[in-house]
């Protein structure tokens, strides 16, 4: 019998927005977009057109499914004139670089069939979403907003168990040379996010030379790989730092500004006020007043 386990820790991040359930009429269109996080969507009847500006366009049929790839131009329209058309849709984003990879390479802006796993399984996955968002009285519930999450993680598990099953041979956007790269400029700048505290402030110029490439070629192919660009991600990895050291670490805000690189406290509580709504301060209240983990004596602890 084991006597010790270790428990991972987990940090999904995981974020939606602009889900629903939308009946158009005949001649319905939606102007061009593009976003930072994936969009998911299932035509449930009628068919629908969606345009890329470097691809040729997809006709999605009754079950069909597609998932957009962050940074895509793409537009959206009915392709009856007439015929009124159902489709469901969702917007979401998660930390997971490497599923977030795959995604990009494997199955992102291609059209998958009604009879595909990967189709029926998105169907389902929106269909239980909307299910349990009909109730407005209760939707910013917090036990339906975590079914609601519980059913998206499922489906980014059963979705990176579907990708296992992809043929690699077909023909990805990017190299194994530019995979590795990518990897490569992720580990380093969670590196330099998470383990330098000597020296803290960076850029991502900073990150190219010390893997020897160009700030430009580094920027496409970082881009090209995970669909953001690397300014993106170096900011994602600063705040959830910010965040843990806010939330956990009896550091000051002051000293959290220059161990998270901001030039002054001014100029992180504006950046953090960005990040997430709150200033540093109202952050750490709101954290400290919702945590309260007791003992069976009521005697409050945190381990």
């Amino acid at each position: 019998m084991q006597k010790f386990v270790s428990i991972p820790t987990i940090e999904s991040g995981l974020y939606m927005f602009g889900g629903h359930m939308h009946t158009v009429n005949g001649s319905w269109s939606f102007f061009e977009q593009r976003h930072q996080a994936f969009e998911l969507m299932v035509v449930t009847e009628g068919h629908q057109i969606t345009e890329f500006r470097d691809q040729a366009a997809v006709n999605m049929g009754p079950g069909d499914a597609l998932i957009i790839s962050p940074g895509t131009y793409h537009t959206n329209r009915n392709a009856s004139a007439t015929a009124k058309m159902t489709y469901m849709c969702l917007h979401f984003d998660f930390e997971d670089t490497q599923i977030r990879s795959r995604m990009i390479g494997l199955i992102a802006n291609k059209l998958f069939k009604a009879e595909t796993p990967f189709a029926q399984l998105s169907k389902a996955t929106l269909s239980k979403i909307v299910d349990l968002s009909r109730d407005r009285e209760h939707q910013n519930e917090f036990d339906t907003q975590v079914n609601i999450e519980i059913v998206l993680l499922k489906y980014l598990r059963d979705l990176n168990q579907l990708m296992g099953d992809v043929d690699y041979r077909h023909d990805m956007p990017y190299s194994n040379k530019e995979a590795k790269i990518g990897r490569d400029i992720v580990m380093a700048i969670e590196n330099r996010v998470n383990n330098d505290d000597r020296s803290p402030s960076f850029n991502f110029s900073d990150i190219c030379k010390e893997l020897a490439i160009s700030s430009g070629y580094g920027h496409r192919v970082f881009k090209k790989v995970y669909g953001i660009t690397p300014l993106h991600f170096i900011d994602r990895e600063k705040y959830k730092k910010a965040q843990r050291l806010l939330e956990y670490s009896g550091n000051s805000i002051e000293e959290i500004a220059y161990m998270v690189g901001a030039g002054n406290i001014s100029i992180f509580s504006k950046q953090f006020k960005k990040w997430s709504g709150y200033s540093p301060s109202e952050y750490r209240k709101q954290v400290i007043h919702k945590r309260s983990v007791r003992s069976k004596n009521n005697v409050g602890y945190f381990e």
